[in-house]
């Protein structure tokens, strides 16, 4: 019996490292898809800790394109009034808000654009 439970323990905590392995290069990979993301569409760099700025580039990067793909692509927003949800994104520079709205609705973007507080936005932005 003392066998088979030490089969099924080396068993599970192979798994175990793998699933961590697995999630590491996923994460990475999304990582390094937020930060082109937002190079190519001159998001500016987020402020907070280390791990919450990495955090906060991934959530605005995936808040940002459901928003769009949900108001554009799906919905009736022009791209103009698009492009000033955008400059409106761009000020919010707290890493936290981002990590915060993670798990909003799409179509209330505009809304929690509008309601985030001079806390979330810099006082001077120095990428404009």
């Amino acid at each position: 019996m003392q066998r088979s439970t030490d089969c099924w323990r080396a068993a599970k905590e192979g798994d175990e490292q793998d699933k961590a392995a697995w999630l590491e290069a996923k994460r990475a990979a999304e990582q390094a898809e937020s930060e082109a993301w937002s190079e190519q569409y001159r998001m500016p760099p987020l402020e907070g800790r280390e791990r919450a700025v990495a955090w906060g580039v991934r959530c605005r990067h995936q808040v940002l394109a459901a928003a769009y793909t949900a108001l554009v692509l799906e919905g009736e927003t022009s791209d103009p009034e698009w492009e000033e949800i955008e400059e409106a994104a761009r000020t919010i520079t707290r890493a936290g808000w981002w990590i915060d709205q993670r798990s909003s609705e799409p179509g209330d973007l505009t809304e929690l654009l509008e309601a985030a507080t001079g806390a979330d936005r810099p006082t001077e932005n120095p990428h404009f």
